[in-house]
């Protein structure tokens, strides 16, 4: 085993410190020579990316991400480009230190950061203003620093952490770099890939530094990244009754499209049959845009129950509304027992009247939903979004999809992972309509709740991507994730 099959772990930030010093104390690696391979790696990405580079400007915080930035200067110009290194403050701790005076005795300049400073020429600026420990906003003046820094339009590779997202949790109380590269250092850091960190992140790029395998033996990564999987082939000689019948229940008056969604992903993403349970007002649009589709009328739970023996799994919620008739649907499900994914009114009906799970679940809300099932605000959610994904799968024994950027599954054992994909173009009506449809259809066709709730997340996820590649963020549809969809899912995609 190499370092590289860590590359998809994530830590916190007390446990990526305790890697740091268990590379110096355990394996004897000094903490300067940490420092430099840093510097080393990150001149290394720098080049990488901006190949034509010639000038640079390195802006230095007093401690050790400072550090890391003073010897990338320092090697910058052995390699005979031009740095140019603006300082915050004096430098404290030995190595940040060491490190300073290393670029000064080789006849570096440091300039003082202050807010008459005129802004140096530079094909790239690189952020070593603050490291992992920063967890509260910038202060003023730094905050100043970095607006007039991304006012000179030039890009930004960031050192371990863009300064001003938490490392642990994704946020962004204040200003924060925006880096078009994060180059990161010897474990990769949760709270890049979530909340609101994907927005200033760029392109993230783990660098272990040399360091021996040994290094991570017996160390228990926080969550990890969801890699890009489908499913296996299907057998020549099989049929529909192999891949399962999901029931879509919902499409209350003037929802028809949401349920509608839900079903027609469900059959993209490969459910042998796809029936829903809906409005008899809903029929004729549903049976005239989707044939396939095997739609029911249903005023009451009788009818529902009909239904029910010939499902595999239930897909319970979108568009249900919480009246009378979404809330009578709601229990009937939830008494089935059946295997289900929860979603949108089925969420909220449950918050407002917690139930057992009786079947193999998985539930997807979004901050809102996920904010009133656990009885807290939105700003709670986004303080903690690995703490509340794992109290939902808890709480409820199921598990549990925390959507938004950066998208989070966890089981009640606290697994967690953390979905890299998606795009701003998501952000739009019927994507969660889908998703439910997609992991129900993974149910259907044999997939534990773990595994269909993970691997419909990064399908659904990836064919966002996909389709943003094709036709532009900005105007994407749900529908528009349908092709995509069944692409990728066949290993297609292109």
């Amino acid at each position: 085993m190499t370092a590289s099959a860590h590359r998809h772990e994530l830590y916190t930030v007390d446990q990526v410190r305790a890697l740091d010093r268990r590379a110096i104390h355990e394996l004897g690696i000094p903490g300067y020579e940490l420092m430099q391979r840093a510097a080393a790696a990150a001149l290394v990405c720098l080049r990488q990316h901006w190949p034509r580079a010639t000038r640079m400007a390195v802006y230095c915080g007093p401690g050790n991400n400072g550090g890391d930035g003073f010897l990338l200067a320092a090697l910058a110009r052995d390699a005979g480009l031009h740095a140019e290194v603006i300082a915050l403050d004096e430098s404290r701790g030995d190595d940040a230190i060491r490190a300073r005076r290393e670029y000064e005795h080789g006849g570096g300049i440091v300039r003082a950061w202050h807010e008459d400073f005129e802004f140096p020429e530079a094909d790239v600026h690189v952020d070593a203003l603050f490291g992992t420990g920063l967890q509260r906003a910038l202060a003023p003046d730094v905050a100043e620093l970095v607006r007039r820094m991304h006012a000179t339009g030039a890009p930004v590779l960031a050192l371990d952490v863009p300064s001003g997202v938490n490392a642990d949790t994704g946020a962004v109380p204040g200003e924060a770099v925006r880096a078009d590269v994060t180059v990161t250092f010897i474990a990769g850091k949760r709270g890049l890939y979530t909340s609101d960190a994907p927005g200033y992140v760029g392109h993230v790029q783990w660098e272990p530094l040399g360091l021996p395998v040994t290094l991570w033996e017996g160390a228990t990564p926080d969550a990890r990244l969801l890699q890009p999987s489908t499913l296996p082939a299907r057998p020549r000689q099989a049929h529909k009754g192999n891949n399962g019948h999901v029931l879509a229940i919902g499409g209350e008056h003037g929802t028809a499209g949401a349920i509608r969604l839900c079903g027609e992903a469900a059959l993209h993403a490969g459910a042998g049959l796809a029936s829903v349970a809906t409005r008899a007002d809903n029929l004729v649009a549903l049976n005239s845009a989707r044939p396939e589709l095997m739609a029911h009328g249903v005023h009451g739970p009788q009818e529902l129950e009909s239904l029910l023996p010939r499902a595999t799994v239930l897909a319970v919620g979108p568009g249900l509304g919480q009246g009378a008739w979404g809330h009578a649907l709601w229990l009937t499900a939830l008494e089935a027992g059946k295997a289900m994914v929860l979603d949108a009114d089925g969420l909220n009906l449950l918050a407002l009247e917690p139930r057992p799970l009786k079947g193999e679940t998985v539930i997807t809300p979004h901050p809102g939903e996920a904010a009133r099932l656990l009885g807290c605000d939105t700003a709670a959610i986004a303080a903690d979004r690995f703490g509340a994904v794992r109290e939902l799968a808890r709480t409820f024994d199921t598990v549990a999809v925390l959507k938004g950027a950066g998208s989070l599954v966890a089981d009640p054992q606290a697994r967690v992972s953390v979905c890299p994909w998606g795009n701003p173009g998501m952000a739009s009506g019927g994507m969660g309509d889908l998703l439910t449809g997609v992991i129900a259809a993974l149910l259907a066709q044999g997939c534990g709740a773990w595994e269909a709730a993970c691997l419909g997340v990064s399908l659904h996820a990836r064919a966002g991507d996909l389709a943003a590649r094709h036709h532009g963020e900005r105007g994407l549809m749900a529908s528009d994730l349908l092709e995509p969809l069944r692409l990728i899912l066949n290993g297609k995609e292109s």
